[in-house]
This record gives structure tokens, C-alpha cells and sequence, in this order.
């Protein structure tokens, strides 16, 4: 303890004399700041020395972590040092980054001070303090007193706090704000809260329209269901079968998630709506009248059937594939035949991963924003409503704010009514003991219900894509259908003279996004990987309140956090808008999710006896989650990596607000060319999207390999 805390305190000081306190107008890794460094670009130290004494206040919990180290020996009492000086520090540092802005002051106090946006001298600073304080807290033998237990869960809650509490408080206390901006109070709260419009059940009963929470937790329920089948019938079909193109149906079940936006809403209207191939085709032939079936709960819940059965998929695959095959022989052994294996043996074991590709899907349905605004028609959901409700021609932040907060309260319920449904059961199968054998083959009338189910699918989403390459060589797709080159040529034209040019209008976006994915990609995954092995392997006060915090972000709209951000990020203490930093952070912190969830099913069938046998033999916390931990979790890696990749690039909802002109993403020129009526440019642009996606994510695949559990990957058919 008094290592590490000498360690942080040490860092924290340096970072207080030798780093400039306050953000560089070139960005700090251009190192533009030092030749200024003693001038505008100056430390805290200088700035408080010359007319910012304010800055002392930080200093006091370096101060008093000095004092700790130097004058406590008892390893109690030094703990209590470190989390008070810790602590004094961080309040201190919050206190007057919030109080001094750059254009005034808040509460009255120093008065005429101002101050510009923290740069990395107070980031260091801040996280030497964290540090500290948690080093403090494992002394008092919280965490089971391993200070990198301690760290890892500070920095999180920390991160959390910073990223998604205080920039939704910025729209949340909207909600409760009076007319006129008479003040805050519940009397304008409550009654919105709960009008018929938004919690009516009209459409049930027959007598009209349901409201837009309904019909969100409609959506989400039916949406959730249908994925999470769907995905567990692709899975059997990849762990429990020779199916042979299996390979085929890999790419098959990941493309729709690599599909940029409204693009497979755009290909069902032009298949299935009231003038679609389709439509017209079967009105013809049955002589039936022309529907607009598809703009509405139907048209919107297949879209979203289509786009998010892959992150079903991605979360059980590596769940069916952990069960035990030991248990499912041992069963067998017992005269019993293989559905009743299936059915009480290996279908319970995949509870973690059931529950939570549910309540993945429930949130990613509930959140959506692109398919409903395609085709939702008169079917109004939480997301769109609070969409117009910021856009629209009329704004009403505070109904944004309510609706928020009732689509929080959603998202709520299904969490509880997720860890209710698991329990505290033990799901673990994969204990570290010798090999266990070959997974049972499905029955026959299991597997081929698998197939019926997943090859059609798998056969209607191949028929979308092609219809979409199809679309990138045509002129107007729909109308003149003459092969041509000229979109890809107007995207992404390179000329060879005197050098070669890049003259494509999508260059730069493009090469934009795959730098901004590519850093925000890894960044994610160890944080939702972190999170996940936080929740399933230790205990500590909050962890409930902890862990529904990580999802948070997922179940708010884009739309909400990117204007949130732009609300909270603007000024100081924390200035990110136009800059590449703040996409790489909405894109963590929106993206994390899927990386906890998944790594939470993967880890909760792994033995503890595993973690251990590594710290009986003399491995600390670190060592196990790297060395033992780690390389049995290759799919949910992989999971967590090719989603948080794949929606850094396909993101529109969270980005449209926070791109700017240094740093435009993909998604927001394709959003350009569609409202500018060049669906050509935008098809051609998201099918070389498409194809990068898929690239990336093979390489991924090839890189992380796959676990190997057992001593044969074939099944048994007969």
C-alpha cells in the first residue's frame, strides 16, 4: 500500500509542476504546448503562483497524502490518510472546476475569476488523486485488499460519473424545470410523467392508439423475443451441428450489423412497401389490394429483427459452447434421451447468456432511433418522440427530459426482471478439470427446427445485400437501373498524376471513421470486459446500483446523449466539442454495454476455483484476469471488439450532433447525401463500408482465434 499510494502521489505532483493545467489549443499529443509551457500553456504551479490561487485547493490532497506517507506508520491509520487526502483532493478539484467557468462564476464566489477547459496536467492530477484514495480504501481490507481491485472499480465508477451522469444531468433536471423557468418542482413533472399519451393501451383494447411508452415496451418485448431465438437457433447450428456452410451463414448472421443506417429500411420499402418489388408482385398475382403494412409496428419490428439478431448471436455463441459436455453425457448415461438432455441440461446452463441477449435486445429496440424514424409511420416510439422533441419545430427540452427519464424507467424493469429471472444460481461448467468431451448432437427434430428457422433468415438478409450492391451500380436505383461506375467514382475517385490524389467527396470521412473506430474499439472492450469481471467475480457495497450505472448509456437514445454531451461538453470545466476525443468517448460509453453483458455470460461459466488456484500458486489479480481469465474469453473479446468497431462506424443518432468539420464520420456524410436526394453516393458509400466492416472483423476473428474447451469441435449427428 504505501508503494503504490508513493507511486500515484509522485505522479500526481509531477503532473501538478510539469504538465499544463489546462487544455492546449493544439491538442496535448501534438506537443505543440511545450515551447509555452512556462507561458500560456503553464502548470498548475504557475498559474498559482500568478493569478489563479485557486489552484492550491487540489494541492491540499497531494499535501495530505505527503503528510500520510511520512508520518503514519500504523497501516490502518495510513489508510485512513490516503481515502481523507484523497478525497479532500478530488472535492476540491471538482469544487472549483465547477465554480470557475470560462465566462463567470457560479454560487457567488470569485468573483471576475475565469478559466478555460482542464487539460491534462488537472486529468493526471484528478486520476493520482483517485488512485490514492482507492490504494487507501484496499488498505482498510475493502476489495479483499487488493489495491488493483480497489483501482479498477474507482476508475470505472469514476469514468461512469463523468461520462454519463453529469452530462444527462444536464438533461435530465430539465425535466423537472417549471414554465417559464419559474424554478423546479414536481407539478409540471408528475402530470407529463404519467399522460395518456404516453402510457395509454388504447391499441389493446381496440379503442385507438396506444401511447409511446407502450408502444416502445411492445416493440422492445417482441423484438427481444424474436432476436434472442433467432440468435440461440444460429448458435446451435454453428456448436451443435455439421451444418456445412457454416461459414457462409457466419458472414450471413454479422452483416446486418455492419449495415450503416437506414439502409435496410430503405431496401424493405423498396421490397415491401406499398409500390416495393415484392408488394407489387403478389398484388398482381393474387389480385389484392396494395398495402402500407410495412410503415408501422410490423415494418419497424422486422427492420430491427434484422439488425439486431446478430447481437444476440455474438453474446450465446460463446455461451452454448461453454456448457459442459460432461454434464450432457452424464445425463445420457442416465437413459435419457437428447431433447430431454437439451432441455434440462444444457438449456438451463445457457440462462445467463438468454437473459442477457434478451436484455440486450429490449434495450437496443427500445433506443433505437433509425428504423422507426424510416418506418414507423404513425407508430410513434420514446426515442423519435424525443428526437422531435429537441429538433422539431416547436422544441420542448423538457418533455425530451421526461420521456428520457420514462424510457430509463423501462429499461429499469427489464434489468430487474433480468437478475430476478437468473437468480443466484451457479452456472459454471468450465472449471479447469481435464478434458470433458464432445457436446451432445441436437435431436433431429430440434436441428432441423433450427434450420427451418435460421436458413430462411439467413437466406432473406443475403437477398437485402445483394439488393444493396445491386443499388451501388445503377443510376437510380428503383427507376433507371443502367449499370455505372459513377458513384464509387464520385465517393471515393483517386487520380495518378504527379502522384496520387484521393478526389473521392468520401475520403476524408472515411479515413475519419476508421481512425476514430479503431481507437475507440479496443478502448471499449477492456473497459466493458473490466466492468464484467468486477460484477461476476467480486463483491463490494453498490455493486447492483454499479452495474445497472454501465447500462445506462446503452438505454438512452442517441440522440439524447450526443445533445447531452454537446450540453455538458461545450465549456468548461471538461471543453471536448469539435474535437476527434469526444467521438472516441461517446462511442466507449455508449458502446461498453454489450462488452459488459457478453463478458458477464462468458465469465459466470468459468469456476472460480479457476481464479483461485492462480492466487493460491502465487499470482495477484492482474496476473489471473491476464493469464487465466482473459484467454477463455475469446468470443466475448471478440464479441465486445467487432461490436463496439462496427458501431463506431454505423452511429448516427449519438455523433449527429458532435461531428464537426475536422471530424465528419461516415454516417453523418451518407445522412448528407440522402437528404441532398443522392441515394447513389450513399449506397455505393455503405457498401464500401459494409465490405471494411467485414474485412476488420475477420481479421479480428483470426487474431483473438477461437477457445478451445474441448478435444474435438465435431458433433455427432445421427
Amino acid at each position: 500500500m504505501r508503494r503504490t499510494a508513493g507511486l500515484w502521489l509522485l505522479i500526481g505532483l509531477g503532473a501538478f509542476v510539469l504538465l499544463p493545467w489546462y487544455a492546449t489549443g493544439g491538442g496535448f499529443w501534438s506537443f505543440g504546448w511545450l515551447p509555452t509551457l512556462f507561458a500560456g500553456d503553464a502548470p498548475a504551479v504557475l498559474w498559482m503562483a500568478a493569478e489563479r490561487p485557486w489552484l492550491m485547493l487540489p494541492l491540499l490532497g497531494l499535501f495530505g497524502a505527503t503528510l500520510s506517507l511520512g508520518f503514519l506508520g500504523h497501516s490502518v491509520t495510513l489508510a485512513r490518510g490516503l481515502v481523507a487526502s484523497g478525497v479532500l483532493g478530488l472535492s476540491a478539484l471538482v469544487f472549483e472546476g465547477l465554480t470557475i467557468l470560462g465566462n463567470g462564476t457560479r454560487f457567488g464566489l470569485f468573483d471576475g475569476a475565469t478559466q478555460p477547459g482542464m487539460g491534462m496536467g488537472a486529468f493526471v492530477t484528478s486520476a493520482a488523486l483517485l488512485f490514492i484514495l482507492t490504494t487507501g480504501i484496499s488498505g482498510l481490507r475493502r476489495g479483499r485488499g487488493d489495491a488493483f481491485i480497489t483501482g479498477m472499480v474507482g476508475a470505472i465508477i469514476a469514468l461512469v460519473a463523468v461520462f454519463v451522469f453529469y452530462p444527462m444531468s444536464f438533461i435530465l433536471i430539465r425535466a423537472f424545470e417549471l414554465k417559464d423557468g419559474a424554478g423546479f418542482g414536481l407539478t409540471e413533472f408528475l402530470p407529463r410523467f404519467f399522460a395518456p399519451a404516453n402510457w395509454s393501451v388504447a391499441c389493446l383494447t381496440g379503442n385507438g392508439s396506444c401511447g409511446v411508452a407502450v408502444n416502445s415496451a411492445l416493440l422492445g418485448l417482441a423484438t427481444a423475443t424474436g432476436t434472442t431465438l433467432l440468435g440461440l437457433a444460429f448458435a446451435l447450428i454453428f456448436t451443435r451441428t455439421n451444418f456445412r456452410a457454416k461459414k457462409l451463414l457466419r458472414v450471413l448472421t454479422i452483416l446486418p450489423i455492419i449495415t450503416p443506417p437506414f439502409v435496410i429500411g430503405l431496401v424493405l420499402i423498396l421490397l415491401l412497401g406499398r409500390q416495393g418489388t415484392f408488394t407489387v408482385f403478389f398484388a398482381d398475382l393474387l389480385n389484392i389490394e396494395k398495402t402500407r403494412w410495412l410503415y408501422g409496428f410490423w415494418g419497424v419490428w422486422l427492420a430491427q429483427m434484422l439488425s439486431f439478431t446478430p447481437i444476440a448471436f455474438l453474446v450465446l455463441i460463446g455461451v452454448v459452447e461453454g456448457v459442459s459436455p460432461s454434464m450432457e453425457e452424464a445425463s445420457q448415461t442416465l437413459d435419457a434421451n437428447r431433447w430431454q438432455t437439451f432441455r434440462h441440461i444444457s438449456l438451463p446452463l445457457m440462462r445467463p447468456g438468454l437473459a442477457n441477449a434478451f436484455l440486450l435486445g429490449f434495450i437496443e429496440s427500445v433506443a433505437d432511433f433509425g428504423n422507426p424514424l424510416v418506418l414507423g409511420g404513425n407508430f410513434n416510439v420514446l426515442s423519435t418522440e424525443i428526437y422531435f422533441s429537441i429538433v422539431g419545430t416547436v422544441a420542448d427540452p423538457a418533455k425530451a427530459a421526461i420521456l428520457s427519464v420514462i424510457l430509463l424507467s423501462l429499461t429499469l424493469t427489464a434489468f430487474i426482471a433480468q437478475r430476478t429471472w437468473l437468480g443466484k444460481k451457479n452456472y459454471a461448467t468450465v472449471t479447469g478439470k481435464a478434458d470433458s468431451g464432445r457436446h451432445a448432437a441436437l435431436n433431429p427434430a430440434l436441428r432441423w427446427t433450427c434450420y427451418l428457422v435460421a436458413i430462411p433468415w439467413a437466406a432473406f438478409t443475403l437477398l437485402l445485400y445483394v439488393l444493396i450492391v445491386f443499388g451501388s451500380f445503377v443510376k437510380l436505383w428503383g427507376y433507371d437501373h443502367t449499370f455505372t461506375l459513377e458513384h464509387y467514382k464520385r465517393a471515393f475517385g483517386i487520380v495518378v498524376r504527379n502522384g496520387v490524389h484521393f478526389t473521392g467527396a468520401a475520403w476524408d470521412s472515411y479515413m475519419t471513421t476508421l481512425t476514430i473506430a479503431g481507437i475507440a474499439a479496443p478502448l471499449t472492450a477492456a473497459v466493458g470486459l473490466a466492468t464484467a469481471y468486477l460484477l461476476v467475480r467480486q463483491k463490494f457495497f453498490g455493486k447492483d446500483a454499479f452495474e445497472f450505472s454501465t447500462m445506462l448509456s446503452f438505454a438512452i437514445p442517441g440522440t439524447v446523449i450526443g445533445v447531452a454531451y454537446v450540453m455538458a461538453f461545450n465549456f468548461p470545466p471538461i471543453e471536448l466539442t469539435a474535437t476527434g476525443l469526444i467521438l472516441v468517448i461517446v462511442f466507449i460509453f455508449r458502446n461498453m454495454p454489450v462488452g459488459v453483458r457478453g463478458g458477464i455470460a462468458a465469465m459466470s461459466q468459468l469456476d472460480k476455483s479457476l481464479d483461485e488456484a492462480s492466487i493460491t500458486l502465487g499470482a495477484n489479480s492482474a496476473t489471473t484476469l491476464r493469464r487465466v481469465i482473459l484467454p477463455l474469453m475469446g468470443p466475448a473479446i471478440l464479441a465486445a471488439l467487432t461490436y463496439s468497431f462496427v458501431r463506431a462506424i454505423t452511429s448516427v443518432s449519438a455523433v449527429i450532433f458532435l461531428v464537426s468539420a475536422r471530424y465528419n464520420m461516415a454516417t453523418s456524410f451518407i445522412v448528407g447525401r440522402v437528404e441532398n436526394g443522392e441515394y447513389g453516393i450513399a449506397i455505393a458509400y455503405s457498401a464500401v463500408l459494409i465490405v471494411t466492416m467485414l474485412l476488420a472483423i475477420l481479421t479480428l476473428q483470426l487474431i483473438i482465434g477461437r477457445r478451445r474447451l474441448r478435444r474435438a469441435d465435431r458433433v455427432e449427428t445421427a
